[in-house]
């Protein structure tokens, strides 16, 4: 199967770089509209243009702080304002920190926990309704790998991405028969801005994907006729995530610690 997405939109969130400007491509290539979402407002607008002249698709650009209760609202009100019903929503927004809690400035905490759980929470549950009386399509949650194990040293973005897996996985069975369906997205380390806001890479765990990778890994899990609930991009991540979980969390935990160590 090939996932068909003509006479429907797609809500990116994080659209402006990395994963989500590249899954906004692949949305406009299967036929969707485009309600794009970030902060940037010039890279939307040329992320945009360039949807338009290579798909025919509409784009609608949303500068907003999902940060903000004001900025959830205006991405949902522009979803619901597109020409076409919203079919799929990307929830790809998020940004870790790295160092001891001990040391973290509190208000970039609260900007994470807002952004990686309260956003991606209230976007979904504001939307979702309008998927199901679409009657098809998917809610796509961006998690981590990080989500799989407790992570020292970026406990609070480690416990958010595990929120997500967590959240993602409940809402897959809640909307079987509804035609929608929900799959968590479990990039590892990948070549985007993420390590430029967290300010190292001594958090990166492996070799390192580009989007294009991760965006494959996506799609190839939206064109089967029963979407698992999560997929995680490059074997080697699989594989260990698959290892994390027959492991006492002991040694989970010692072996996290030291990858993150720096």
């Amino acid at each position: 199967m090939t996932l068909d997405l003509h006479g429907s939109s797609a809500v990116v969130t994080g659209a402006s770089s990395g994963i989500g400007a590249v899954v906004a491509a692949r949305l406009a290539a299967r036929g969707a509209d485009l309600v794009l979402v970030a902060r940037r407002t010039d890279r939307l607008e040329e992320l945009a243009a360039r949807l338009r002249a290579e798909h025919g698709v509409e784009a609608d650009v949303v500068p907003a702080d999902l940060r903000t209760s004001d900025g959830v609202t205006a991405v949902v009100k522009a979803a619901r304002a597109a020409t076409k019903p919203v079919g799929t929503l990307v929830n790809n927004a998020g940004f870790g920190t790295h160092g001891a809690l001990l040391e973290e400035d509190p208000e970039r905490i609260e900007d994470e926990v807002a952004l990686n759980v309260a956003a991606l929470t209230d976007l979904t549950r504001a939307l979702l309704p309008d998927l199901v009386a679409h009657g098809s399509g998917a809610v796509v949650n961006v998690a981590s790998t990080a989500a799989f194990q407790p992570v020292p040293r970026m406990a609070v973005y480690g416990a958010t991405k595990a929120y997500v897996l967590s959240f993602t996985e409940a809402l897959s069975v809640e909307l079987r028969g509804t035609g929608v369906h929900a799959i968590t997205l479990c990039p590892g380390a990948t070549r985007t801005e993420f390590f430029d806001v967290v300010g190292t890479e001594d958090a990166a765990v492996g070799r390192f994907q580009t989007p294009e990778q991760v965006a494959d890994t996506l799609f190839r899990a939206l064109d089967r006729r029963r979407p698992p609930a999560t997929v995680v991009s490059g074997r080697a991540n699989a594989l260990a995530g698959a290892v994390v979980g027959a492991l006492p969390r002991r040694v989970v935990l010692a072996a996290a610690s030291r990858l993150t160590a720096g």
